[in-house]
């Protein structure tokens, strides 16, 4: 799809941005944007839009609390109402929480320690625009890499998250003591995804694996079939 348009926000502090448009770029081609968090408007005729790993302003205050008031992200959030797809990976995860796109939230990792590994994913929605290309109950590969992954949100949020089959990926081993091990979820409206492994550093086998691939080419796939 030689006309596919994407655009990864690049936060002060984000250190993720470049692997994830390189990923996108490799996997579903196309024109992929850098867009500055200052910027007011995206370009036009976007079909996803990435919000990337990293340290947005340091995370000051609470993990992309700032960087969900970032001009861009109005915009974001305007463009995610319109059924664009998003997706927030790691401090992406964190901002679209922050900001109101995603239930819940991150707060620190069990034990307050920084995981930093790979880790085993359990696929628990094969059916979303992200994951159409795995199996339901898929076991996966992708890193991790954070302080603040530790998900929660309250019992009655966690219930309707099942019930609906907004969980998309569950951690196999609880790394971080995140709410029933949720390691991924989506907006109900299915366009937004947030979760803190990175797919992006996982999409040939130079890294060490290919797992991550299947979730662009889902993506992919899905826009192609629209």
């Amino acid at each position: 799809m030689s006309s596919f348009s994407s655009a990864v926000i690049t936060f002060p502090g984000s250190n993720c941005d470049r692997d994830m448009a390189v990923a996108i770029g490799d996997v579903c081609g196309g024109t992929v944007h850098r867009v500055w968090h200052g910027d007011a408007t995206l370009p036009d005729g976007l079909d996803f839009i990435a919000l990337p790993g990293g340290f947005s302003y340091g995370d000051y205050l609470r993990s992309g609390a700032m960087a969900a008031r970032s001009p861009v992200m109005r915009a974001v959030i305007e463009a995610a109402s319109r059924g664009v797809t998003v997706l927030g990976v790691c401090n992406g995860f964190q901002v679209l929480t922050e900001a109101g796109l995603l239930p819940g939230a991150l707060m620190r990792n069990a034990g307050i320690r920084f995981v930093c590994r790979d880790v085993a994913l359990t696929v628990a929605n094969a059916h979303s625009r992200f994951t159409s290309l795995y199996a339901e109950g898929q076991r996966i590969t992708i890193p991790v890499a954070h302080h603040d992954g530790n998900y929660f949100a309250d019992d009655a949020t966690l219930d309707r998250l099942e019930g609906e089959g907004l969980v998309a990926f569950r951690y196999a081993e609880d790394v971080n003591g995140s709410s029933r091990a949720i390691a991924g979820v989506l907006n109900a409206a299915g366009n937004v995804l947030g979760m803190m492994p990175h797919p992006e550093r996982m999409v040939e086998p130079a890294h060490g694996g290919s797992d991550g691939r299947a979730l662009f080419t889902s993506v992919l796939r899905g826009l192609v079939s629209a």
